[in-house]
């Protein structure tokens, strides 16, 4: 039976400390964080962490991410051969950044997928810190919820998915940024993003002036060992079968209006995503708002559930706008593009 602990309101630490107790044994605990809920398992048991891709049903090849409390868990997890890595922590930790490192033996393989590297990161919410630090132990935890399916960012999408699999799920209420983790590796010659996400490729050039982008960031490793989660598979898909049309304003509104009609005279239901500049222009009883076209921010807090609640229409398609953003839209495309399969209609 999963135990469910009501944190929106404060913390009961007697109550915290039974959840980090059954964490530090080898149970499963879902928690929240500033990106998503995750699914956290002592990263130090190999049994323990087996269980998460049991809960999930996540392959066995996707790495997952060590989140820690101090700096000194940090040099427990991982050798820092990149001094650079005390720069990256000063700035933006606690916080949506993921930093990828030479793991050090007290790490699975399981928790690498094999990799020699692993990911590491400190949180900003105060559940999740004190969380971890009353386990003592660092915590390896993918996003809360079923593989595949849209990122958890409420309780509620964890108990949708994962009740009666785990121990216990801390409801800390609503996450601030509703997008996973920038990802940055730093081992090897040159830091490299694998992975987009809260902190903007700006903020990082800021401190690492040689940062550059994985070339196979979006695209995809077919056939190899990703590097970090979210580079291979399928991911955030809600039920129904997501196309992106993307373009010019007056031509992806008329093509999606186009391919609404044909897909529902063939007797489909269909979704329209779309913004709030634009939802004039579509009629849909299936209509849902990400948010504005000028604000990625408030359009990443919303996807994941944006997505989550299609399924309760029972569509069979949803037609999502998009069109030609600048760089901070770059992580809300990852996203969708992954939830998508690369499903594209690109109108000129």
């Amino acid at each position: 039976m999963t135990i469910i602990i009501d944190a929106k309101e404060g913390i009961d630490y007697e109550k915290l400390e039974k959840a980090a107790l059954i964490l530090r044994e080898g149970g499963l605990v879902a928690f929240p964080t500033e990106t998503v809920y995750g699914l956290g398992a002592n990263a130090l048991l190999k049994d323990a962490v087996d269980k998460i891709f049991w809960a999930k049903g996540r392959p066995q090849d996707n790495p997952l991410i060590v989140h820690i409390s101090s700096k000194e868990m940090l040099e427990i997890c991982a050798e820092i051969t990149d001094e650079r890595v005390y720069m990256l922590i000063e700035r933006f930790w606690p916080g949506p950044l993921t930093i990828v490192l030479p793991k050090k033996n007290v790490i699975p393989e399981n928790v690498t997928a094999g990799l020699p590297t692993v990911g590491i990161r400190m949180p900003a919410n105060k559940v999740a810190l004190d969380l971890i630090r009353l386990s003592g132990v660092p915590v390896a935890a993918p996003s809360a919820n079923v593989s595949g399916k849209p990122s958890p960012t409420e309780a509620n999408h964890v108990i949708e998915d994962l009740m009666g699999k785990i121990d216990i799920i801390i409801d800390g209420g609503k996450c601030s940024f509703g997008l996973e983790s920038t990802v940055v590796d730093l081992s090897g010659k040159k830091p490299v993003i694998l992975r987009p996400g809260a902190i903007s490729y700006f903020a990082l050039k800021e401190v690492l002036s040689d940062i550059e982008y994985s070339k196979t960031m979006v695209e995809g490793l077919t056939g190899t060992v990703p590097r970090a989660p979210g580079m291979k598979y399928k991911h955030y898909a809600p039920e129904a079968n997501l196309i992106i049309v993307k373009g010019r304003i007056d031509k992806r509104i008329d093509k999606i209006n186009e391919m609404k009609k044909k897909l529902e005279f063939k007797g489909h239901n269909v979704g329209i995503l779309c913004f709030y500049e634009t939802a004039h222009n579509f009629d849909s009883q299936y209509k849902l708002i990400l948010g504005s076209m000028f604000d990625a921010k408030e359009c990443g807090r919303n996807l994941f559930s944006i997505l989550r609640k299609f399924n309760q229409f029972s569509v069979d398609y949803i037609l999502c706008e998009w069109g030609n953003f600048d760089l901070e839209f770059l992580a809300l495309e990852n996203r969708l593009y992954k939830a998508a399969a690369n499903n594209i209609v690109e109108v000129l």
